[in-house]
């Protein structure tokens, strides 16, 4: 049987993935707990909006921006996921798993509890730098090693400073007594989008989204090696250093839209390698849409099973998301046994 190309193979998951988001485009914005919006209601919110019908604005101003915060927290989460693994060359890499939304977290919580009235740009700037602190923690406590900074060591420093941050947030929102309101947020919840949010997080996900598009193969070269990547004319620190700063913004922008959800970025990433190979030519705009496709879908997921208590996206994910890394982690511990 002749082989498929790792083109053919992109342009079919591309396929799959656009026709997947449309379906999941019409599904969002009829099914949900009003049970009364139809087909007319959506074409007319989509394109004769008249903000004095009901049924109108729930599609427009609620069930549309929330699809599309899903769309951008999961091309966010997996883009970012891909980049990590690549640059750190370990397979169980992922913002919410090495700690990195935890520090997000921290900073917009506090943004929250102590200045409430912060513009939501103001909150993306201190995702960044809660995300840019914990980044450096786990290079740090990582590299304090005589076997130096490894995949592993920093799986573990990157846990043990999210379980640090995420017990200090879990005491700022106790201490105010806002858990209730916070519980939502905390779980990973896009109920809440507005369009502001949307308008806000747009042109830093565009932007990212092109630098992750434009240092791609540089990407693929660096997985060859750092001694064979420098002889291609790479400069490794300054693709490690760019992709970092892409990571902590496309975190952030997660953080501030829905919530943490962790394991986004770890199982995407290698689904599509699994689908595509490793070109991060094609690794970065797969991973884009069928992180996208993933979120909508157990948004979805999360809307319909049980609509009068609606459950957070961060759960679902999670369930589905432990045993897959667990997987990754035994598949790697048997190759390392090799």
């Amino acid at each position: 049987m002749k082989k498929i190309k790792s083109s053919t193979k992109f342009i079919i998951l591309l396929a799959t993935s656009i026709v997947g988001l449309l379906i999941m485009f019409f599904l969002s914005l009829y099914f949900g707990a009003e049970k009364n919006i139809n087909f007319v209601d959506i074409i007319n919110s989509l394109f004769r909006f008249n903000d004095e019908i009901f049924n109108e604005v729930i599609v427009r101003n609620i069930r549309l921006p929330r699809f599309i915060a899903n769309i951008l927290v999961g091309a966010s989460l997996a883009i970012a996921g891909a980049l990590m693994q690549g640059t750190t060359k370990n397979p169980m890499a992922d913002s919410g798993i090495m700690g990195i939304s935890s520090g997000s977290v921290f900073g917009v919580v506090i943004i929250m509890t102590f200045f409430p009235n912060i513009s939501r740009l103001g909150r993306i700037g201190i995702s960044c730098l809660g995300a840019a602190i914990v980044t450096f923690l786990i290079y740090g406590i990582a590299m304090m090693s005589k076997r130096g900074m490894t995949p592993d060591r920093m799986v573990l420093s990157g846990m043990a400073i999210s379980t640090l941050f995420s017990s200090v947030t879990t005491a700022l929102v106790l201490k105010q007594g806002t858990s209730s309101e916070m519980f939502k947020y905390m779980s990973g919840s896009s109920a809440n989008t507005i369009w502001l949010d949307i308008e806000l997080a747009l042109p830093f996900f565009l932007v990212c989204f092109i630098l992750g598009i434009i240092i791609s193969r540089n990407l693929t070269i660096l997985s060859l090696g750092d001694e064979t990547s420098t002889g291609l004319g790479v400069n490794g620190k300054v693709i490690k250093l760019l992709s970092t700063i892409i990571v902590l913004v496309l975190s952030a922008i997660a953080v501030v839209i829905i919530g943490p959800v962790s394991y986004v970025g770890l199982m995407i990433p290698h689904i599509v390698r699994y689908i595509v190979g490793s070109d991060y030519r094609f690794v970065i705009p797969s991973c884009g849409l069928l992180g996208a496709l993933f979120v909508t879908f157990v948004d979805f997921l999360a809307r319909n099973i049980m609509p009068e208590i609606e459950l957070p996206i961060g759960l679902i994910i999670t369930l589905i998301g432990v045993p897959f890394f667990i997987f990754v982690s035994r598949k790697k511990t048997a190759e390392d046994a090799y």
